[in-house]
């Protein structure tokens, strides 16, 4: 099952190992069975003096296999397979039950051991999702660190009957206690600061409290992310506050036009971004969504960021870069549905209709990469386009049509999005040419229609264009004195990963020139 090469890897971490466990698997006669053994038993000849294997488990979900620390009551649990993207996940799991150090700040490892009551999750993935390891890692993580935390890690590909009968058409897809928790890419801070509800206030004095910035970025993409290196080479005092630093790059699957960087993945680069900006000193304040933008009341003093929790930080400059989202098709049934069979990930959910059929909504680049996606998983696909051609590359555009499962509607307007208790059924479309009004039955919808700018914050405070992107100038500068903005939220065309690097390494240096000439006011420094 492991080559030989990833042997080798594999042993190199297990050497990390310091404390005793045992490896439970609870077994049947599935292919999926013996293939775990295989794995496990692998596994338990690389550290054979920290790791025990056992096969006599008894619990209810076949195949699956627990990791329990000798002495110990936490309960963490895979069901199915941990491949594919997900190996990582098996191999933190493995080292941070062995007493290896996670590399997660200390505060939070605090937090996640504070918690009080029975939480019981179970994270539905799979193995080609590449938003799914950030979760299954932060629940994992949490049952190894708090015994009232259980964690069971299903793979749905191996679970298909449980998939069906919870509707699950999206993962990640978390749920506590039986309930529906959450779904999409989650991280642990995330995650304990919805169970910790006093979390928000404590964290709201604390940033009020921080000492103003020279410069302020708000968002932590890769315009965010630049920005911030920039400025702090400069050797003035940087924050960034950021939703989710990495932004949008983490829902990406394959990054191959950044330039010096041959091929990568999203969650690989949003990684990166985060690592090289910690590399200098910048104070990421992460989980923070900003609310308001206040403008200095005098020329030279300081602009406020109001966030989400009622916290409030100041600077003497502020760096807008707050990205972009998928943008919504907007029609009936589409938020009814969401994640019921509505989705904006192929490569995430894609696998959960293996022989259905479903929709994508979208001829551009990425809608007709979807398609071409989905045509290898499901029975068949729809393409819906609201022009009278695909915007797409030729390349694409011809590769779509040779498919055999793949049926295109061009000037088509899509006006409803139908479904059946409580998942999608079917997609009503108009021909824009004789305005008469088709249906087609399907399992999924995917929406591909491009993006739109995380602005309606700043409504009323800084120039917008109607698109709602922030008008910029050359150097990048807003509206309003001290106030930049960089990436795709702004005016700058072509919504690229090079190019918003590009723009917030150049707004950051607008930033410093604006410092260097600012009038010096009391109060201010």
């Amino acid at each position: 099952m492991l080559d030989e090469q990833l042997k080798t890897q594999l042993s190199a971490y297990l050497e990390r190992v310091q404390q005793p466990f045992e490896l439970v698997a609870s077994l049947d006669d599935s292919d999926t069975a013996r293939e775990m053994r295989e794995l496990l038993t692998t596994i338990q000849s690389l550290r054979s003096d920290k790791i025990t294997l056992r096969t006599d488990g008894n619990d209810a979900r076949k195949p699956s296999f627990s990791l329990q620390r000798v002495g110990a009551t936490n309960s963490l649990r895979f069901a199915g397979l941990p491949l594919g993207h997900e190996f990582t996940s098996l191999v933190l799991a493995l080292l941070w039950t062995g007493g290896h150090p996670p590399k997660v700040e200390p505060e939070v490892i605090e937090q996640i051991a504070a918690l009080e009551g029975d939480f019981n999750f179970e994270v539905y993935m799979s193995l080609t999702c590449h938003n799914c390891p950030d979760v299954v890692q932060a629940l994992s993580l949490m049952a190894i660190v708090n015994p009232q935390v259980k964690t069971t890690v299903i793979e749905g590909g191996a679970f298909q009957q449980e998939v069906t009968e919870r509707e699950i058409m999206a993962v990640p897809m978390v749920f506590l206690n039986g309930k529906v928790f959450g779904s999409g890419r989650m991280s642990v801070e995330e995650i304990v600061a919805k169970l910790d509800t006093g979390a928000a206030a404590r964290d709201a004095a604390k940033l009020s409290a921080k000492a103003p910035y020279d410069v302020l970025i708000v968002g932590g993409g890769p315009a965010g992310a630049a920005a911030a290196v920039y400025a702090a080479r400069k050797g003035i005092r940087t924050g960034v506050a950021a939703e989710r630093f990495g932004g949008q790059v983490n829902d990406t699957l394959a990054i191959e036009n950044y330039i010096s960087v041959l091929e990568t993945d999203g969650p690989k680069f949003a990684a990166a971004l985060e690592a090289h900006t910690r590399a200098y000193d910048v104070d990421i304040m992460n989980l923070q969504r900003a609310d308001k933008l206040v403008p200095a009341a005098e020329p030279g003093g300081l602009i406020e960021v109001q966030l989400a929790n009622g916290g409030t930080l100041k600077s003497k400059t502020v760096i807008l870069s707050t990205g972009a989202r998928w943008r919504n098709v907007n029609v009936p049934g589409e938020a009814e549905y969401k994640n019921k069979g509505v989705a904006y990930c192929p490569h995430c959910d894609g696998p959960l209709f293996k022989g259905k059929r479903v929709s994508v909504i979208g001829g551009g680049n990425s809608g007709v990469e979807a398609a071409i996606d989905l045509a290898g998983i499901v029975q068949h696909v729809t393409l819906i386009e609201f022009a009278d051609q695909l915007k797409a590359d030729a390349v694409l555009v011809n590769k779509l049509k040779s498919l055999p499962n793949v049926t295109i509607h061009t000037n088509a307007q899509t006006t409803e999005i139908t479904g059946a208790d409580g998942k999608v059924n079917g997609l009503k479309y108009k021909d824009r040419a004789t305005n008469v009004e088709h249906t087609v039955a399907l399992e999924g919808v995917f929406v591909q229609i491009g993006l739109v700018p995380n602005t309606e914050w700043l409504k009323g405070t800084v120039e917008l264009s109607r698109f709602g992107e922030i008008i910029v100038d050359a150097h990048g500068r807003t509206n309003l004195p001290g106030v930049f903005a960089a990436g795709d939220c702004t005016t700058v065309p072509f919504k690229q990963i090079v190019i918003a690097a590009g723009e917030g390494s150049k707004a950051a240096l607008s930033a410093f020139d604006h410092l260097i000439r600012m009038p010096v006011v009391a109060g201010a420094v």
